[in-house]
């Protein structure tokens, strides 16, 4: 399918990107302060703009062609990335001139994600649609891999170059939509009011299913989640440099885009509820794995695991979102899952460095891992119908 080709590799143009901003901001931010509270904030500034934006950008999402909301938003990713590289090469960059460009991107991702995730439905058929979202995030897993190791490995010319060839990544992602068919936005032209900017809110809370199933994946990941911890772990436990912090942000994905894979050509159909929870629990105790790593090699292994876990988790909740949603809501309804995604990532970088900061990173991780198995043991008794739901696709 041309369309999904292109929509394919813009996907994995702008993660590429965003996980190369992700190593450069986050060594240059430890490198400057020295602070885990620091590096909090930095997840805290991604995660705010998709707080403040939930209600808008499903909405956007809903009323305007999706392709032309993904175009704008690249446009913005390419200007607070260059404000990166101009306050560099400058020599003006301060720690809250990057918080406040970080802003902008979470921003751009604020309004990027609902559009992205109720796009594909429009550009594949019904019956290859859990593939392609397999696919999609393969995309994206194949990004995380080689965008932090690669980012690591640019940082050692400098953070400048970094941002500047991320800047031209978000320039390709661009020319790749404009390349894409239009496709007509969907049928929601009925005057703004309170009730069709909620009704995603509404729509999710009314479904047991997707309402487990989202929920799951805040609570679990915003517990678990030690990737605003890696800085830390790079450089004061494992005693390795900007390399080294992007192996370790890579090894993640290893195990997700291999899974995703499997996932693309052997679509996972069978007790998917029961496999859900079963993810999210190997995550927590992945979680537990990386804590108690004694060399960055163990380090790795276990971040495959849990990367491996995550994508399961991904692959089932993306699929469940997308089929169980009408396309005049998909956008809203998109919206208010990536805020959770969101808050999962951003929010728990921010909970995980405060941790980190009042104890320390080895039991803020710890902590964390115990937490998403907790988390995970009391969702199944919550949610009878997600953990008895069998097929991925009803």
């Amino acid at each position: 399918v041309r369309d999904f080709l292109l929509f394919f590799i813009s996907r994995f143009q702008s993660g590429l990107g965003m996980q190369m901003i992700n190593v450069a901001v986050g060594w240059l931010v430890y490198d400057m302060t020295g602070s885990a509270l620091s590096l909090g904030f930095v997840g805290l500034a991604m995660f705010v703009p998709n707080l403040a934006f939930i209600l808008v950008a499903g909405y956007v999402a809903d009323r305007y062609e999706r392709r032309r909301v993904l175009i704008a938003c690249y446009v913005l990713l390419t200007v607070a990335t260059m404000g990166l590289y101009l306050g560099v090469i400058l020599k003006v960059l301060t720690v809250k001139l990057i918080y406040a460009l970080v802003v902008l991107i979470g921003t751009a991702r604020a309004f990027t994600s609902p559009a992205a995730a109720a796009l594909v439905p429009n550009i594949v058929p019904k019956e290859i649609f859990a593939s392609a979202v397999a696919l999609n995030s393969s995309a994206s897993q194949t990004a995380v891999i080689i965008g932090p190791a690669l980012g690591g490995l640019i940082y050692i010319a400098g953070p400048d170059i970094v941002f500047l060839t991320t800047a031209v990544m978000f320039i390709a992602c661009i020319l790749c939509l404009f390349a894409m068919k239009p496709r007509p936005a969907a049928a929601l032209k009925n005057k703004v009011t309170w009730e069709s900017v909620t009704a995603g809110f509404r729509f999710i809370r009314t479904n047991q299913i997707l309402m487990g199933t989202i929920s799951l994946d805040l609570f679990a990941v915003l517990l678990g989640g030690a990737t605003a911890l890696m800085p830390i772990f790079a450089k004061d436990i494992f005693n390795t440099g900007p390399v080294g912090l992007g192996l370790l942000r890579s090894a993640p994905a290893v195990g997700a885009v291999t899974t995703a894979f499997l996932l693309a050509y052997f679509a996972m159909n069978h007790k998917v509820g029961l496999r859900m929870f079963q993810a999210v629990a190997c995550f927590g105790l992945a979680t537990i794995g990386f804590g108690l790593s004694s060399n960055m090699y163990m380090a790795m292994f276990f971040l495959a695991c849990l990367g491996a876990a995550d994508m399961v988790s991904i692959y089932i909740r993306s699929t469940l979102v997308q089929t169980e949603t009408p396309d005049e809501m998909r956008g809203r309804v998109s919206a208010v899952n990536s805020v959770f995604i969101g808050a999962s990532n951003e929010l728990g970088e921010f909970e995980s460095g405060v941790l980190a900061h009042f104890t320390s990173p080895v039991i803020a991780v710890l902590i964390g891992g115990v937490g998403t198995l907790g988390i995970t043991g009391l969702w199944m008794k919550l949610f009878p119908d997600l953990r008895n739901r069998n097929r991925l696709v009803e």
